[in-house]
């Protein structure tokens, strides 16, 4: 196994948060082969011997990669300073060594989740640079204009950045007895995940969510999965996630630069010259 960053190492063995390693390190109880580490030296965790207050650092020989489907009322959190309940309460405790979720959910949100200790694979499904899709199901009061809709589409500006294009579909609409324009169901697919995003898309058009559900992560879905349970990927599952970030990764065609037009010291367009004419007879 090649060289990585010792605090990287002991995140991922469960021994401590990154941030928490990093402190570990700079205090001096973090040594490698005998010798106290220094921050930012690489080890190698199958071949070097890596200790933290003098007891040894136990490599993780295997990865675990689980799918939650999330209930509301849980942050997306390891753990939480205010006592609130996160992800990880829903693990099995033998289970939760050196887990993180992937990406996020909103405490009111429900829906899939992934828990990995595969900080590589992490990275690939949640980073903005691989652009993993994830879709969800949206429940707004009222229904939104296609023109709204299609603003949505385009991007918006949200705290002063604008929104990356996404694909919303119709899926059906309710009319409730007693409140005018009922409700309506959309189909959001997002290359990005800010916080809040659709809540707060949909809230600027005037129609605010009132349910919202991740239904599938890049290639992944299942319906199955009761709220609240839990599941192992599959061999297959896991593949098909890093097909879907490597894909992502391919970098566009470069385009040709367009340069911009000349300009005089006051910013102005040059006079254009005129191209001499026939002699005259």
């Amino acid at each position: 196994m090649t060289a990585e960053r010792i605090q990287k190492i002991l995140a991922r063995a469960g021994v401590a948060a990154r941030r928490k390693a990093e402190e570990l390190i700079r205090e001096g109880r973090v040594t490698v082969n005998g010798r106290v580490a220094t921050l930012g030296e690489k080890a190698d965790p199958q071949g070097d011997s890596i200790k933290v207050d003098g007891k040894r650092v136990q490599p993780v020989r295997e990865h675990r990669y689980l799918l939650l489907n999330k209930p509301k009322g849980y942050l997306t959190a390891v753990s939480d300073a205010d006592g609130r309940p996160t992800v990880l309460d829903l693990v099995p405790p033998p289970m939760r060594r050196a887990l993180v979720p992937v990406g996020r959910l909103d405490y009111n949100t429900e829906g899939l989740l992934i828990l990995t200790d595969d900080g590589e694979f992490a990275n690939l499904l949640s980073h903005p640079r691989y652009g993993c899709h994830k879709t969800y199901e949206v429940k707004v009061r009222g229904t939104p204009e296609e023109s709204q809709l299609e603003r949505l589409r385009r991007g918006i500006v949200l705290d002063g950045h604008r929104t990356a294009p996404c694909r919303i579909d119709a899926q059906r609409t309710t009319v409730v007895r007693g409140e005018e324009g009922g409700n309506a169901w959309f189909h959001v697919e997002l290359a990005e995940g800010r916080t809040r995003q659709i809540r707060e898309m949909f809230f600027r058009i005037g129609h605010p969510v009132q349910k919202l559900r991740r239904i599938a992560i890049g290639p992944l879905r299942d319906d199955q999965i009761p709220v609240g349970s839990l599941r192992d990927l599959s061999e297959r599952e896991i593949l098909a996630l890093r097909r879907a970030g490597a894909r992502a990764t391919a970098k566009p065609p470069r385009s040709t630069p367009v340069r911009p037009a000349p300009r005089t010291r006051d910013g102005q367009p040059p006079a254009r010259r005129r191209r001499p004419g026939p002699p005259r007879s």
